[in-house]
């Protein structure tokens, strides 16, 4: 009766058909006893269910269970359905109730658990396989690297190292895709002695560096700063391509070594696309942003189109150094060559137009793309945010379809930084209860919004959770914590943070100078000055911020000019809008008006509205209707500032001295440039 079925035939249907007609020939072979009782149509049966959709991988281990007799084919296919289920339990169960595994298995189940994101388990059975295989350690190794793991991969590879026989043909160590993995991830890390250990155990056991090997080992010796080994792997070469040549002529150029990256480019006599990136690219990293611009023009009159990957490299150079009109120039060029479309382009021209402070170009572009990804998403919350205009902000916030960390953190510091610390509170809370991974950018930003409304109980909850995270001694976030003490008056607990940093930077020396001088402790913070000069710590601009202000709070007047005058003459730091108002500030409040009205009209630039308010306030708290009036009359005839501010306060003083046709007369002023006043709210007003 079995005679009656071609066994062989079926077999080779079962190969290539689906799961309808494999049930039939399942049947079939069932009804004349040849399955589960005869081994190789019941193996057929069972792959074949392995291959079909995830649904069939119980009829799989229904089967399996049904076998009186069971080879390795027979588990390996089981695996293989229960990988495609999902089920990692089930198939640790079963490879590890397998009599006997072959190499096929130990393969299987390593790269499945690797692809499956179950790293550090298939890194255990890596190093329990008897003989170690080539394509399980290349699957381990590159996943390693893939998850920014490469410090665990060279613990990984010294483990095993000593238990692989490098004399062997099937060895890892003389396989090109286990190596180029190695000599990559030694790139990326620039573990130089580990990569040349691993290209001299290429040339001691005889390997072949092809194209891929050699690629990889150029860039590695060129990270690594080594251009002469670079030099003779390329030149090693039994066949010299365009990808070794591309890596070579990068190398050169990120290492500051243009002419000879031009040596070896003008010995092309048709250069490619992708060699262009590589040299244009490749100013990047060495910051030759002209060059970079002359190199781009010189490949536009060449007659080759312009790509996305050198336009970005074009735009991220400009942004970088703050060439706007080669940027513009760029970006015309993308526009006609479509390259602005790809996202890799259009992220970086949003960059570009960031990073010179032109918003509205930023938004222009972002506007006209017709795709979008995380990054450029999350670039324009930042955008959206700088200018002020948070509600786009949190629309775009809202359009993420998968925010990342960078995402919630972009939004809350948006938040906080436009005076919205309660919206960014109430966003970092609900990052925290979805189990969000909360990072120091994240409980700073948080911390400086709680001290801008003074919640110091909200401020100390997180920083409660900023220790439960380990992130307590975190500069950044330790910073933010003096500020919110300091804010709120507390500036014994501020001291104590700051007594408790090892190592403080100069954001830390900044944050306690300018906490002392908004308290009104103006010696303490010039004795501060003087030890942070001591501890080798150079004073920048925020430093004279916080001295000069300390010096207006405490009366120091004499102490602050010197200091002020001191800042160019022996720190190098250029006064800037912000120290000349803390000078006038400090010369308005010790009295002398006259002396701060010549001190703002000799001012190098333009006085801002806190100059001429610090005046104007001077003037009501004097009493000096003299100089009011001629400060009334300078801003009516110049329009000096568009703040609000600055000419209701002055509306204000010439009301409150009885000047009442002067006052009406600054109004009307105000409704001809369209100077409106902000409506005020309180805190019950938004609740």
């Amino acid at each position: 009766m079995a005679a009656a079925v071609d066994v062989p035939s079926c077999i080779q249907l079962l190969r290539s058909c689906g799961a309808a007609a494999g049930r039939q020939l399942h049947q079939l072979l069932f009804k004349f006893g040849h399955v589960p009782s005869s081994l190789p149509p019941t193996n057929a049966v069972l792959l074949m269910y392995a291959r079909s959709s995830p649904l069939h991988s119980r009829d799989a281990r229904l089967l399996f269970d049904e076998m009186p007799t069971r080879n390795c084919f027979s588990y390996n296919s089981l695996i293989t359905a229960l990988f495609k289920s999902g089920d990692l339990h089930g198939v640790l169960r079963v490879f590890r109730s397998m009599p006997d595994r072959n190499t096929f298995s130990w393969n299987a189940v390593i790269t499945g658990l690797t692809a499956a994101g179950v790293l550090d388990t298939a890194c255990d059975l890596l190093e329990e396989m008897p003989v170690k295989d080539a394509v399980a350690c290349n699957a381990v190794l590159h996943r390693y690297v893939r998850c920014g793991r490469v410090d665990e991969a060279f613990a990984m590879l010294k483990r095993i190292g000593p238990q692989c026989n490098a004399e062997m043909t099937s060895s890892p160590w003389n396989d090109p895709f286990v190596l180029t993995t190695v000599v990559g991830a030694c790139a990326d890390r620039m573990k130089y002695d580990f990569g040349r250990q691993a290209h001299a155990r290429m040339v001691v056991t005889k390997i072949e560096i092809d194209s891929v090997l050699g690629c990889a080992l150029i860039d590695m010796y060129c990270k690594c700063g080594d251009l002469d080994s670079a030099r003779r792997v390329h030149d090693g070469l039994k066949h010299v391509d365009e990808f070794s040549l591309s890596a070579l002529v990068h190398g050169y150029t990120s290492c500051g070594q243009l002419h000879e990256a031009l040596c070896l480019f003008d010995k092309v006599e048709n250069p490619s696309i992708a060699l262009w990136s590589s040299l244009i690219g490749g100013c990047v990293p060495a910051y030759h942003g002209d060059a970079a611009f002359v190199l781009f023009v010189r490949m536009l009159r060449s007659g080759m189109l312009p790509n996305s990957s050198n336009c970005a490299s074009v735009l991220n150079m400009c942004g970088f150094l703050g060439m706007l009109k080669p940027g513009q120039q760029t970006h015309g060029c993308a526009l006609k060559s479509g390259a602005v479309n790809d996202l890799i382009a259009a992220s970086a021209l949003i960059h570009f137009y960031s990073k010179c402070c032109l918003w509205v170009d930023a938004c222009q572009a972002f506007s006209e793309l017709r795709h979008h990804d995380t990054v450029v998403l999350n670039t324009m919350v930042t955008v959206y945010s700088n200018c002020g205009r948070t509600d786009e902000a949190r629309r775009v916030f809202d359009m993420i379809p998968s925010k990342s960390v960078i995402s919630w953190n972009s939004m809350i510091v948006g938040f906080s930084q436009n005076g919205q610390a309660l919206d960014a509170m109430e966003l970092f809370c609900e990052m925290h209860r979805l189990g969000l991974r909360l990072d120091k950018v994240a409980i700073a930003s948080v911390l400086s919004a709680s001290s801008s409304i003074c919640s110091i109980s909200f401020g100390e909850q997180i920083f409660g959770l900023a220790i439960a995270l380990g992130l307590q001694s975190d500069h950044i976030v330790a910073s933010s914590l003096i500020d919110l003490y300091c804010k709120c008056g507390n500036l014994a607990n501020g001291c104590r943070i700051f007594d408790r940093i090892d190592d403080p930077d100069e954001v830390l020396w900044n944050s306690m100078l300018i906490g002392y001088a908004s308290n009104g402790y103006g010696h303490e913070a010039l004795e501060l000055l003087k030890l942070m000069q001591s501890r080798g710590v150079k004073p920048s601009e925020r430093t004279f911020v916080g001295v000069l202000s300390a010096c207006c709070h405490s009366g120091l007047v004499e102490e602050g000019l010197r200091w002020f005058y001191r800042m160019k003459e022996d720190f190098g730091v250029s006064p800037s809008a912000e120290h000349y108002a803390c000078v006038t500030d400090l010369l308005v409040r010790a009295g002398r008006l006259d002396e701060a009205v010549e001190f703002i009209e000799n001012m190098p630039f333009k006085a801002d509205a806190i100059s001429w308010t610090s005046i104007i306030g001077g003037c009501k708290a004097q009493g000096n209707e003299a100089l009011l009036h001629k400060v009334s009359k300078k801003l009516m005839e110049t329009e000096i500032s568009p703040h609000s501010s600055l000419y209701v306060q002055l509306s204000s003083t010439l009301a409150a001295q009885g000047d009442w046709a002067k006052s009406a007369e600054i109004r009307s002023m105000m409704r001809d440039r369209r100077i409106s006043k902000n409506a005020g709210y309180s805190w019950i007003d938004r609740a």
